[in-house]
């Protein structure tokens, strides 16, 4: 154990409050220590409707309309949230949980200087942006795409869309023009929002031909306005207008309210498969799921800074901005974490003091990698919280936080994905933290662990599961109007429950351990284990930068081939040495069964913008599929490094 919560966490703590208030409000007895937490975890999934009316009520949702019945729908597919509302997510998080000089918004860039804007400055540009789009007609269902970094034209840009009932979707300017198009093209957007480039830390990244040939990829798009971030002092390019003509006027700041599904914005999930699936997402779903997740879950309101490292084409971005609903300072960040080393982020929470501090797990690990002590280097004293997602984060690098980073503080580790752009699986600030595990599932997620019939299981790795409904479960996949797609991507295997490809142990206390995508498992003479498992092993080793493992089946049932794809750290090969330190630290640590047959050395990890590992892909390419139909190249962080996997298909 880490981390336990203090004597005091149920009165000092919202979800402490939430639960006293539960109490007596329903009658039923679901106390915030430790020892309740399941009670309480236990109620929010068997009384759904009063978990979430609860949520609706203490958080005080602005709405018109009666919020009974809280659902309606014949199954989990089907079932519609509190239908008889109408409200606005942008309302809510410009609403009065502010004061006027509030600082609401911090950017730092690597393109200009630092932003401060406080409330009073927020809604001003929303305002002067709304009325730029309306004079443009936009107006309720009509798509707004932004091809912008983490910056605040960004979130105004959101802000003004959502107000209006208009739908918003985003991709980072790292995506090539190819991904972009694979998106937007499938939403047809009104207006394209785009920025002319961008700096990464020393390098200077041009997107004005990308700019020119997404303009002629998208012809229903009626306008395009570009944000002159990487060359402010040049007009725009003939034909569009610019940010400043945009908001050029001042607006009434008003909020269109809509049905409670009524889409907020299309996500999309990675392409590495196929064309990305255009995951809408609605309103209300979106404004209670974080509600819940950021008061309740991490213990945020007025006086937080909350910041998330992310790209506008990762959901923690939409994740990240709304921490406004809970009266939270967002902190944005665009530029390069590793610039001009690894400390960049952590001097960053020392500047800002920031108190929620969230990243990813490979980044925690590269840290960990390289020696960092953040503790002892940076003044983190406002620091209360660790966040992590992205990947399965190593039981040695919740360690490295717990004496490096934040002694004394949780680590909040939360799985979940763009499918709900949410948790289900994270942590609480009334339970422990241990090693290796994400605390709890949350509130409201019937989450659990099927085997192979369908059956729950404790203490024992299973298929991610979710047995009832929640609200931020997508509105639906776009264009599909029947919604049999929807059905079939998360309601197919296990008719009427919700299956999510990833492995999930629950232990007997509760806690949660994920272990890799279902459709990733390494499954060697019915030994089953997580390709995160072997990641944990091989990547602790000092020689080891970064890994990647497959598993090629033999169809006629033998033990198939396993590959194991190393990074070596600066200073190191992958020689006969390593490879059999490897090879024995997997048998001593994990199973005889899973011992590589293969270790190859690459350059690189092939991975999403996100981070994300291309394990599926990669497998395709050792199985003879060519690199450039497993993956839309626009869509990786470094989309050069699939070559060096077909090569290693060929030296076979």
């Amino acid at each position: 154990m880490l981390w336990r919560p203090s004597p005091d966490a149920d009165r000092a703590t919202v979800i402490g409050r939430f639960a006293h208030f539960v109490t007596e409000r329903a009658g039923v007895d679901v106390g915030a220590q430790r020892a309740d937490y399941d009670a309480l975890w236990r109620w929010s999934t068997t009384d759904i409707d009063g978990f979430w009316s609860a949520v609706w009520e203490l958080f005080g949702v602005r709405a018109d309309g009666d919020p009974t019945p809280v659902r309606v729908g014949d199954d989990m597919a089907s079932t519609r949230w509190f239908p008889g509302t109408e409200l606005n997510w942008a309302e809510h998080a410009l609403g009065a949980q502010w004061a006027d000089d509030q600082v609401a918004v911090i950017a730092a860039s690597q393109t200009r200087s630092t932003r401060y804007l406080t409330v009073r400055e927020l809604r001003r540009e929303v305002a002067r942006v709304r009325a730029g789009l309306v004079r443009l007609g936009v107006g309720r269902g009509d798509r707004v795409a932004a091809y912008l970094p983490n910056i605040p034209e960004t979130l105004v840009a959101l802000l003004a869309t959502a107000s209006l009932g208009a739908i918003w979707s985003s991709c980072a300017p790292e995506f090539g023009v190819r991904s972009v198009v694979d998106r937007f093209a499938q939403i047809e957007p009104t207006v394209l929002l785009a920025v002319d480039g961008y700096r990464y830390g020393d390098k200077v990244v041009d997107r004005r031909a990308e700019l020119d040939a997404l303009r002629r990829a998208l012809p229903a798009t009626a306008v395009t306005v570009v944000v002159s971030y990487l060359h402010p002092q040049h007009p725009p390019p003939p034909g569009t207008l610019s940010w400043d003509e945009l908001g050029a006027a001042e607006g009434q700041l008003r909020f269109e309210r809509v049905p409670f599904s009524h889409p907020l914005y299309v996500l999309y999930s990675s392409g590495t498969t196929g064309l990305p699936k255009p995951i809408v997402h609605g309103h209300g779903g979106i404004l209670l799921t974080h509600l819940r997740d950021l008061a309740l879950h991490q213990d945020m309101g007025a006086g937080d800074r909350f910041f998330w490292f992310t790209t506008t084409g990762w959901m923690m971005w939409n994740y990240l901005v709304s921490g406004l609903t809970v009266g939270a300072t967002v902190v944005l960040f665009d530029g390069d974490p590793g610039y001009p080393d690894l400390g960049t982020l952590w001097q960053l929470a020392e500047e800002e003091a920031i108190t929620v501090f969230g990243v990813s797990a490979p980044y925690l690990m590269a840290c960990r990698r390289a020696g960092l002590e953040p503790a002892r280097t940076f003044g983190l004293h406002r620091l209360r919280e660790v966040a992590s997602t992205g990947a399965p984060l190593p039981a040695a690098g919740y360690q490295w936080v717990a004496e490096a980073v934040a002694p004394g503080r949780p680590l909040a580790a939360i799985s979940g994905g763009t499918d709900i752009c949410s948790a289900f699986v994270g942590h609480a600030p009334t339970v422990p933290v241990w090693a290796g595990e994400m605390s709890c599932r949350v509130l409201g997620a019937a989450v659990a662990a099927f085997d192979p019939e369908g059956h729950p299981v404790i203490g024992a790795e299973g298929e991610l599961v979710v047995t009832a409904p929640l609200p931020s479960m997508p509105v639906g996949l776009w264009g599909d109007d029947d919604r049999s797609r929807y059905r079939d991507t998360y309601f197919s295997t296990y008719p009427g429950v919700w299956r999510h490809g990833d492995w999930l142990t629950i232990t007997e206390r509760g806690s949660c351990i994920i272990s890799g995508r279902s459709d990733a498992t390494l499954n060697r003479g019915g030994v089953r284990i997580g390709t995160a498992e072997i990641y944990a092993v091989v990547e602790d080793r000092p020689e080891v930068a970064d890994s990647l493992v497959v598993h090629l089946e033999d169809p006629g049932g033998g033990p198939g081939e396993l590959v194991l794809f190393v990074v070596p750290a600066p200073g190191h090969v992958v020689d006969d040495e390593l490879r059999r330190g490897l090879a024995s630290e997997v048998r001593r640590s994990l199973s005889p069964r899973h011992v590589p047959d293969r270790i190859v050395a690459v350059s690189a990890v092939p991975r999403t913008l996100s981070g994300k590992k291309l394990e599926v892909p990669v497998k395709k390419i050792l199985q003879g599929a060519d690199p450039q139909t497993v993956a839309s190249p626009g869509s990786l962080a470094n989309p050069g490094s699939l070559a060096e996997y077909q090569r290693a298909t060929i030296d076979r």
